[in-house]
């Protein structure tokens, strides 16, 4: 899994994961920050959560035709300092008046056009060090890695942000509402790691960081020509694909959303045993740590590596019998905490799908990027069934409002068993997505199409918005109908186009 890639590709993955650590330490409160500061009605509050992560995700676009001209790593440069004033801006307490909904509103589009100069190009980076051809075979693997960098950081971020408010709130004396400010605050400190891990390292890919139009005007390097009938066939698979995956993340970016929401309204406020267990970040990275290990057991070319991961194995399960010894009688859930499952699920996954794809890949039966892409929909699609079995017979939001102590809460069994199976269908289209655009898209425009990549998830998440004006009289079970339905005919969408989709992958 990590062997035989570039330097260059954990320098990068390590900088992307201390500015996601910051985005999503931000965004596990952020809806509800949104209705206990401001005191905005949930689909209000929707509303502003999903122009948000528009704008984070359209900006690419922009951020990717800037570097087409100017080159990818001064836009990173340039986008992890905007963002960094952002952030700050957003850490001020400053009340729920119009000031601070306009200072509120003035961090968020800095934070977006920052995000939107760096993330994509970051990206293409991480691609360009596949373009030499010793290492072209290990893309789709490089950035299923890279994708599991990026979450490392988001799974500890549900945690910092809810510490961090526990902790205001009980020794520093601050009200709830102002509490939120400090875990924006975190994400300050966490872009100034980003930046020094980029620097520190930048040896290993400062090849990546100039386009081919850079070089063009810089050296006369030769930069591939493709026919303008070969340049159409990718546009317009890129663009196919760019439309499908607008509903993967309208269904999947329900995480900060209906989710949050539900967690925080229908879901059990407390949990014991083992299962509480699973609500502590550090019980779930000894569980990561095992899964490790056992791939490193099998793998292993020698003893001495064998011996070692099973000490690391033993180890593990002895702090998890230790923890689970140690626990209190009851553990509360806070509603931010259960975005952690994602990520956490990610980084353990991870090496369970390059295994496996490897496997398939050795037989020649490896699923192609975009069937890969179709599968993930149909898994989205069942995520979100989970759901509405889950919710059958639950009363609608605004009845359970108002039920006070007929109010019914659920098993958080429900929401995790969703995250997991939400997880299963990321692997499949997120990080296959984006190695597909990396290597399809034209040299010339390579910063353009992750734009392109980022203005559909872009679209997606505007969408996110539709699940906060369900979120009312609607039964629930109805609601999560809504995405399986948008899910399954993606999906189909996908299997009517694989065949042209098939011929440009090749």
């Amino acid at each position: 899994m990590f062997e035989n890639q570039p330097k260059g590709l954990y320098a990068l993955a390590l900088a992307n994961t201390g500015e996601r650590f910051g985005y999503y330490t931000m965004i596990a409160v952020f809806a509800l920050f949104l209705r206990s500061n401001f005191g905005l009605e949930p689909g209000r509050a929707g509303f502003i959560y999903s122009l948000f992560l528009t704008f984070v995700y359209f900006l690419p676009v922009i951020g990717g035709l800037l570097a087409d001209i100017w080159g990818y790593g001064r836009m990173v440069t340039t986008g992890i300092t905007i963002m960094f004033l952002g952030y700050m801006a957003l850490s001020v307490p400053l009340g729920g008046g119009g000031t601070a909904y306009l200072t509120m509103i003035g961090a968020l589009v800095l934070i977006s056009l920052g995000t939107g100069l760096f993330k994509g190009n970051l990206q293409v980076m991480v691609g360009n060090l596949y373009d030499d051809p010793k290492y072209a075979d290990r893309r789709d693997a490089a950035f299923s890695i890279f994708y599991m960098a990026i979450n490392i950081g988001a799974m500890f971020a549900p945690t910092a942000a809810v510490k961090i408010m526990e902790y205001a709130q009980t020794h520093l004396g601050v009200s709830e509402a102002d509490s939120f400010h400090f875990a924006f605050g975190v994400a300050c400190v966490s872009l100034i790691v980003s930046i020094a891990i980029y620097y520190a390292f930048r040896g290993t890919f400062r090849h990546t960081e100039m386009s081919s139009n850079a070089k063009k005007k810089d050296t006369a390097a030769a930069v591939e020509q493709l026919s303008p009938d070969e340049t159409n066939r990718r546009l317009v698979a890129l663009i196919l694909v760019f439309i499908v995956v607008i509903f993967f993340w309208m269904a999947f970016h329900q995480n900060g959303l209906t989710l949050t929401f539900f967690a925080n309204e229908f879901t059990a406020k407390s949990a014991t045993g083992v299962q509480s267990m699973a609500f502590d970040v550090w019980n779930l990275v000894a569980c990561i740590f095992i899964v490790y290990a056992l791939f490193a057991v099998f793998q292993s070319k020698t003893q001495k590596g064998k011996g070692i991961a099973a000490a690391v194995i033993a180890a593990a399960v002895i702090f998890l019998i230790a923890r689970y010894f140690m626990l209190p009688e009851s553990t509360k859930l806070d509603a931010p905490i259960f975005q952690q499952f994602n990520p956490c699920f990610v980084v353990a996954l991870t090496p369970v799908s390059i295994a496996i794809f490897g496997w398939l890949a050795r037989r020649g039966k490896e699923p192609s990027a975009p069937r890969k892409i179709a599968y993930g929909m149909l898994v989205a699609a069942v995520a979100y069934a989970i759901m509405a079995v889950g919710s059958v017979g639950l009363l609608t939001p605004n009845e359970q409002q108002t039920a006070g102590g007929a109010a019914t809460l659920v098993s958080p069994n429900w929401l995790i068993s969703t995250y997991l199976v939400l997880t299963f269908a990321e692997l499949l289209l997120s990080p296959m997505g984006i190695s597909f655009v990396t290597k399809v898209a034209p040299p010339k425009l390579k910063g353009l199409m992750m734009g392109g990549w980022f203005a559909s998830t872009a679209l997606g998440n505007f969408l996110v918005s539709v699940g906060g004006y369900l979120w009312g009289d609607m039964p629930l079970w109805q609601v999560w109908c809504v995405f399986i339905a948008l899910c399954l005919v993606s999906a189909g969408f996908m299997f009517i186009m694989m065949k042209r989709l098939e011929k440009v992958a090749k």
